[in-house]
């Protein structure tokens, strides 16, 4: 057996037990020698650099032109959603203002101060009824007809007419006078004879001088009489006349009161229509204001919720712009990206070929030698087993083919460890 292959013993302090070990075939010790020399001179062979390049360079790049270029939109278009973000924020910021509703007392407004009912319905005074019919003070029979003519009621129109005569008598008697002088004068120049006859002259002249005043004397008594019993008539168709014309008068001055009462209460109740008309025209106006405030208030609210509806469809729609312009960019970014990928990783396959055929090269002879361990190690071969009762205890050393086969796994593990 060689001496790589010897199994040796070391003595141990006396034992009482029995020990047993076990001798490889000599075969199996040269096999293993043999495999051992070859993996020393594996182990002592330089360390082989890779000449080529492990990862795919592009222009001083470790990505593909496709790759800058989506990377390149994916990091210029990372905030193209904000300007319609921002412009989203700023009609949110707009939401909610431009609109103050009124308060119910600014809608209602101030209670209607309309007037009062005895405003409106006023106090009347009119005239009593006393005063409207009046109190006629007419004449009495007996002033209206007077007292019964007489010549003592007419005396003194016949002496009115009596004294009118006075000149006319006095002409007479004049005429009278100068006619009984004519005839003395005749008497005194004529004769004696003429006396008789004088006395008779005068007497006819005086009695027809006396006969025609006593004729207009009787003439203006009648007259006076007459115009007395006229004038008496007269009086009193004037006292009848001048009672009615002021019953007329109080008649009409009572008809007049009527009629101012009747204007005056006419116009009282036209005064009552227009302050019902007035009031009813304030309270109109006032409904009519009202309605206004609520119809303006209304109107105001409309238009603030369809400007608000607006607002809010321009807010949604900057939103959604905002991730569908970033979507557009990231699926463009995306496709340049995927092309270079595709292409970063077919052209890193060839140069990962070409280190696994540089690799299996580098590797080839301890790959051998391992191969060849492995089918040492699982060769079948019969040991010898021996057993030892002396005073001292043996051992068995590892032999030389062991040592070399933990040697050799742990270089192999070692260099395994290192790739």
């Amino acid at each position: 057996m060689g001496s790589g292959c010897t199994q040796s013993y070391t003595e141990l302090p006396s034992y009482s037990d029995v020990s047993t070990g076990t001798q490889i075939p000599a075969w199996m010790s040269a096999a293993g020698k043999g495999l051992f020399e070859e993996a020393v001179n594996a182990a002592n062979n330089p360390y082989p650099t890779y000449e080529g390049a492990r990862v795919m360079d592009y222009n001083g790049s470790k990505l593909t032109e496709d790759e800058r270029a989506g990377r390149s939109i994916l990091r210029e278009g990372a905030e193209s959603y904000l300007p319609f973000m921002n412009r989203a924020s700023e009609v949110a910021d707009t939401l909610g203002q431009g609109y103050e509703s009124m308060s119910q007392e600014e809608l209602l407004g101030d209670p209607f101060q309309g007037a009062s009912r005895a405003d409106l319905l006023g106090s009347y005074e009119g005239a009593t009824r006393e005063e409207l019919l009046g109190d006629y003070q007419g004449a009495t029979r007996e002033e209206l007809l007077g007292d019964p003519f007489s010549l003592e009621s007419a005396q003194p129109f016949m002496d009115i007419y009596q004294s009118s005569m006075d000149p006319a008598v006095r002409e007479i008697e004049e005429q009278t006078i100068r006619a009984q002088n004519d005839a003395r004068a005749r008497a005194s120049t004529g004769g004696g004879g003429f006396g008789s006859r004088l006395g008779i002259m005068e007497a006819t002249t005086a009695g027809k001088g006396a006969q025609a005043a006593g004729d207009l004397r009787a003439g203006a008594a009648r007259e006076g009489l007459g115009f007395a019993a006229g004038r008496y008539d007269t009086d009193r168709a004037a006292r009848a006349s001048t009672e009615n014309t002021m019953r007329n008068q109080f008649e009409q001055d009572r008809s007049a009161r009527f009629g101012a009462e009747d204007v005056m209460r006419g116009q009282f109740d036209q005064d009552r229509s227009a302050r019902f008309g007035a009031d009813s025209a304030l309270r109109s106006q006032y409904d009519t204001d009202r309605q206004s405030r609520f119809g303006a208030d209304t109107q105001a609210r409309q238009a603030y919720e369809t400007n608000e509806a607006s607002r809010i469809q321009q807010m949604d729609a900057y939103q959604g712009m905002a991730p569908l312009v970033q979507d557009l960019q990231t699926q463009a970014a995306a496709g340049l990206i995927g092309s270079g990928e595709a292409k970063r990783m077919l052209d890193q396959q060839a140069r990962d070929l070409a280190y696994a055929d540089f690799l299996d090269q580098r590797d080839y002879d301890k790959q051998q030698v391992n191969f060849a361990l492995g089918a040492l190690s699982g060769t079948p071969y019969n040991t010898i087993n021996r057993s030892y009762t002396t005073g001292s205890q043996m051992t068995a050393n590892p032999s030389l083919f062991g040592q070399a086969l933990a040697g050799m796994g742990g270089l192999y593990s070692a260099y395994k460890m290192s790739q």
